[in-house]
């Protein structure tokens, strides 16, 4: 699976990210609300988010995301394979501007990203933290269903455990 598309809907452009991309990735990230009930919640730290973006470098399937009508970047999302078994794909990391929450941007993104997956594999997964009910309904609310996955992480400093929800390839 090409994990680094280029993905244009009507509201977002998703692209792959360069070392480029650092500064106006973290000029979003920096703010604490974004972060304050997710499990890294001091992402918005400059130290803590290097590595979040030094790893999405590394994965290979970092993508920044982009308001279309301004051309400003609004975060960032990933595609994953670590996690995931044969045929999946894991989508995740993802943050997104306040400004663009509660909209139509998270779910286009998501759109986007689950078409490109299912061209080629069955099954798409996405981690969130077992107490982050925010991300939970978002990944609800585009169809994902609770397995009976877990995957535990230390993340700020703490043990966290990680709910694991998939989206199966429409037939």
């Amino acid at each position: 699976m090409d994990r680094q598309p280029h993905l244009v809907g009507e509201l977002v452009e998703l692209r792959p990210a360069t070392p480029a991309d650092f500064d106006t990735l973290f000029a979003v990230a920096s703010d604490p609300l974004i972060w304050e009930v997710h499990p890294a919640h001091d992402r918005w730290q400059e130290p803590v988010f290097r590595k979040f973006f030094d790893d999405g470098m590394a994965s290979g399937g970092m993508l920044v995301a982009t308001d279309r009508a301004s051309g400003a970047a609004i975060g960032s999302s990933r595609y994953g394979l670590t996690r995931a078994l044969p045929g999946e794909v894991e989508i995740g990391w993802t943050f997104l501007a306040r400004s663009h929450w509660g909209g139509r941007y998270n779910g286009e993104m998501k759109a986007l990203m689950l078409d490109h997956a299912f061209k080629t594999m069955e099954r798409v997964i996405l981690l969130v933290g077992e107490n982050n009910g925010r991300s939970r309904r978002a990944v609800e609310k585009i169809g994902g269903h609770l397995t009976d996955r877990t995957h535990h992480a230390d993340m700020a400093g703490k043990p966290v455990v990680h709910v694991v929800y998939a989206i199966d390839r429409p037939l």
